[in-house]
């Protein structure tokens, strides 16, 4: 995670939560206009146009006032989708079962992706299944995580509603 999307975590996340949403993910950088990405969901997982909309609205009420980022830049409010990222230890505890690629911040076995069903979470550790067999990968060295969008996945997702996203210009 960039600076500027830690000090960006640290300015919104409480009014996020005061909205009654979870902060999922912070990501911010880009080319001569940089997006800053912003995926909440609801404590159930879902997420509505609306609800995005309530969300860009008051983040951008914060960051109109504390001005964290030089120049122009996109917001762009989001649900974390079908294929979300796994960024918290409820994630990986929630979509257990699932296929999932890993990249850690350090290599094993020379080898720092991982691609595969992911059949335990302790909270310490993630266990994958790969074609090569199961690997056991430190939770804390994951540098990104997230599902793999398989027929599977949609059908555990179905009954949950659709995320949909609103961007905006700043």
């Amino acid at each position: 995670m960039t600076e500027a999307s830690v000090q960006i975590r640290e300015l919104i996340e409480s009014a996020v939560e005061g909205l009654g949403f979870e902060l999922v993910r912070v990501t911010y950088g880009g080319g001569r206009k940089p997006t800053l990405q912003i995926m909440a969901e609801r404590p159930d997982g879902t997420m509505s146009v609306d609800d995005c909309a309530r969300v860009s609205r008051e983040i951008s009420l914060i960051l109109d006032v504390e001005d964290p980022l030089p120049g122009e830049y996109l917001l762009e409010v989001s649900s974390p989708g079908v294929d979300r990222p796994l960024t918290r230890a409820k994630d990986f505890e929630r979509w257990v079962g699932f296929e999932t690629k890993v990249e850690l911040v350090t290599q094993i076995d020379g080898r720092r992706r991982f691609k595969g069903r992911m059949t335990s979470f302790d909270g310490s550790e993630v266990v994958i299944e790969t074609d090569e067999g199961d690997v056991v990968l430190p939770f804390a060295d994951i540098a990104k995580a997230k599902l793999i969008l398989t027929d599977e996945l949609l059908a555990a997702v179905q009954q949950s509603a659709p995320g949909d996203e609103e961007s905006t210009q700043h």
